[in-house]
């Protein structure tokens, strides 16, 4: 389903991406990641890390893989590499958050007591803002009904509620993988019309579809055909590669664009 990108996207100097499942694959980052994220940094495109994970774990991807910047929970707070080193900001103070989050946890588990073969994520302790349920990564996948029923019943409580392939995330507030990102963008100088003329996205699940309709230039890798029939907002392209593989074919095919 890939071929070679267009010439719009030779304008592309930002490359925002998800990482579970985007990035990764089946729970391992490839070596090929690292390689293309490095490739485009080399070529001076900045790559923005926009994920549901952990603060934990997104700290261990600023710190250390070749990225810009990571948006955290699904855009709670921004990880940004500086010269002084990593810059942790967020447009709700964190103490405000973790409050928000201590209230979320507490529903959250009542609500899980109806479904004991479900459970909140390892890694929930190393949040800072998000309550995170696990539906598939370090358990047996959790049937689709079941991940709706428990979506529906957190957006009972008014707060918001994502799926991944791996998780179903919730938090209170209005931040979301879409309005970080641009709220981001515009710190940085770009315009809306810049937003939509210099950057893409790249992603696999249905979490991903607020950006797949933000932004004109969007790519899926392979294992987005897993959710197709449900995505209300689909990517341009396809990889034919899933995951982190998928994401060094996208990353090869803009290299191509350049020359």
């Amino acid at each position: 389903m890939a071929n070679l990108l267009s010439k719009e996207w030779q304008s592309i100097e930002w490359v925002l991406t998800d990482v579970d499942d985007t990035l990764t694959w089946q729970g391992k980052l490839p070596p090929e990641t690292l390689i293309a994220l490095a490739n485009l940094q080399q070529r001076g495109i900045k790559v923005v890390a926009v994920t549901g994970a952990c603060a934990g774990w997104c700290d261990h991807i600023a710190q250390l893989w070749p990225v810009d910047a990571v948006l955290g929970e699904n855009g709670a707070f921004t990880l940004e590499k500086t010269n002084k080193g990593i810059s942790l900001t967020s447009s709700i103070p964190l103490s405000e958050m973790r409050i928000q989050q201590e209230k979320l946890k507490d529903q959250v588990e009542a609500i899980l007591a109806d479904y004991p073969q479900v459970s909140l994520t390892l890694d929930q302790a190393y949040r800072l803002c998000e309550v995170a349920i696990d539906i598939g990564q370090n358990c047996t996948p959790v049937p689709n009904e079941i991940v709706e029923q428990v979506i529906t019943k957190i957006h009972q409580l008014g707060a918001h509620a994502t799926a991944s392939s791996i998780h179903i995330n919730a938090w209170y507030g209005e931040h979301s993988k879409r309005n970080s990102a641009f709220a981001f963008l515009k710190a940085q100088g770009l315009t809306e019309q810049d937003i939509r003329g210099k950057c893409c996205y790249v992603g696999d699940s249905l979490n991903d579809q607020q950006m797949f309709e933000a932004l004109p230039l969007t790519i899926g890798v392979k294992n987005i055909l897993h959710y197709w029939d449900k995505l209300t907002h689909k990517p341009n392209k396809v990889m034919k590669q899933p995951g982190g593989y998928g994401f060094a074919e996208f990353v090869d095919l803009l290299n191509h664009t350049a020359t």
